[in-house]
């Protein structure tokens, strides 16, 4: 319900109405869905045989996919939930959505992109905050992902590709690029009296209801106390008051999102869904993530001191002797053995192993 709902809304009616337009009726539209969308744990990608007409092209990040196709069985696993999802949506079709339902879908995007850039581009202080609060500034100089974090140079959201924008936040277990303005959006519908026409959508209409449950799935994998504890530790103390702000956002988005899903916890009903073992999944992995979020907030601690000491930093007169952590250090192949610090390479050899960790723990890269 932010931008990239209202785009993927436009997008589908404007393939239903070329399906329908005489001139047009040759035309074979391919669904390609971005993976802001798709996650190895659930999909709001949720289309109708008009715009699918048997074809789904599907882009795949670098991160994921060792995740997903690496192994034979897991390879077939992956390609077996594409199948059957075509399959599906062209054998059992869903009706098409009432334009009541489009006009709601409407309000809704408005009031949440509004909400949205309100945050992201308009408050001065969210990009010394997103930047201090999150290792997006360290993601660049590590050897993630096949493309440059941004576009171009430019300290502003604008450049920042979409991937390290999520990933970041996902870092952080806030992941506010997937519900930031939901909250803001359907609070205004209900206090309209609209409640019930949000949960019959909910209901009937397999697109709002796969939104819904996407962004139930990912704030159930958030953890706003650990956020918290980046803030506190990496944050400028007259900037935690947006982090507070933001947070309270957050309680209150999962607030209206389970009003509309009538459920009293996120994922209450996993069990009897689509996914029926992923709130266990989620319970058994969050233990062993939140240490590496524990050692990556001090990590980032450290490496941002010894860059602002200019050498005065106590590190500065770390010089290891064992042979096994000179090799250790010396396999990384970004690093320039003239220029790097050997505190610096083991912090950055550090970041990029619970980057790694909390990404595997997430299951949502980007």
């Amino acid at each position: 319900m932010r931008q990239c709902d209202l785009l993927d809304m436009c997008c589908c009616n404007c393939q239903q109405r070329l399906s329908g337009t005489p001139h047009c009726s040759h035309l074979v539209c391919t669904r390609m869905p971005g993976t802001c969308h798709m996650s190895s744990e659930g999909s709001s990608c949720c289309t109708t045989p008009v715009q699918l007409q048997g074809k789904l092209r599907v882009t795949i990040q670098g991160e994921t996919i060792e995740q997903q196709f690496g192994e034979r069985e897991v390879c077939f696993r992956t390609l077996d939930l594409y199948t059957s999802a075509v399959l599906e949506a062209c054998l059992d079709p869903p009706s098409m959505p009432k334009q009541e339902w489009r006009e709601m879908m409407h309000q809704l995007s408005e009031t949440s992109c509004k909400v949205y850039r309100s945050y992201v581009f308009q408050r001065p202080e969210f990009i010394e905050y997103f930047n201090l609060a999150t290792p997006v500034g360290e993601l660049g100089r590590l050897n993630i992902g096949s493309r440059p974090a941004s576009r171009k140079q430019t300290k502003g959201i604008e450049g920042l590709r979409a991937i390290p924008w999520v990933f970041a936040w996902t870092q952080t277990r806030f992941h506010l690029p997937v519900w930031l303005g939901i909250g803001d959006a359907l609070s205004e519908a209900v206090e309209k009296g609209q409640l019930p026409l949000l949960q019959t959508m909910y209901d009937e209409w397999p697109f709002f209801k796969g939104l819904l449950d996407l962004v139930e799935m990912v704030m159930a994998k958030a953890d706003p106390r650990v956020t918290a504890m980046y803030d506190a530790k990496l944050v400028r103390p007259e900037l935690q008051a947006l982090g507070d702000e933001l947070r309270a956002k957050f309680a209150a988005t999962k607030a209206q999102v389970l009003k509309i899903v009538r459920h009293q916890e996120l994922l209450e009903d996993a069990a009897s869904g689509a996914h029926p073992e992923l709130d266990e999944k989620i319970r058994l992995r969050s233990p062993y993530v939140a240490p590496l979020n524990v050692l990556q907030v001090q990590t980032l601690h450290n490496l941002r001191e010894f860059d602002a000491s200019s050498g005065q930093d106590p590190h500065a007169s770390y010089q290891p002797s064992e042979t096994e952590i000179i090799e250790l250090l010396s396999r990384d192949p970004h690093r320039d053995l003239g220029t790097k610090h050997p505190f610096q390479a083991a912090m950055d050899d550090c970041l990029m192993i619970t980057i790694k960790g909390i990404a595997a723990g997430m299951q949502n890269t980007g």
